[in-house]
């Protein structure tokens, strides 16, 4: 069976962390993920919170990769973007 090389990544507020792995071709995110080492690394990273996506577009764990796939780990959002603006607002005005 054929190996594919994809990327994981992990992107911190100042620093990302990128794991270059190898799995067999029809493994899901989630395999690439647990071959990455980034789990065990990060224990705050929970799969029912954080969200995959590959190259920015959202998938589900059990998504199929392929090879030279860039599997992402989304944090979630600390302010929602409405909010983000009315703040950046207020600023404005003072």
């Amino acid at each position: 069976m054929a190996r594919l090389r994809v990327e994981v990544v992990y992107a911190l507020p100042m620093a990302q962390e990128v794991a270059a792995v190898e799995v067999e071709e029809g493994a899901s995110a989630r395999d690439a993920l647990e071959t990455s080492g980034l789990l065990a690394r990060h224990p705050e990273i929970d799969l029912r919170r954080n969200r995959l996506a590959i190259f920015g577009r959202e998938i589900r764990p059990d998504a199929r990769l392929q090879d030279g796939d860039r599997v992402e780990i989304l944090r979630p959002l600390v302010m929602g973007p409405k909010e983000a603006r009315r703040l950046r607002a207020r600023r404005r005005r003072r």
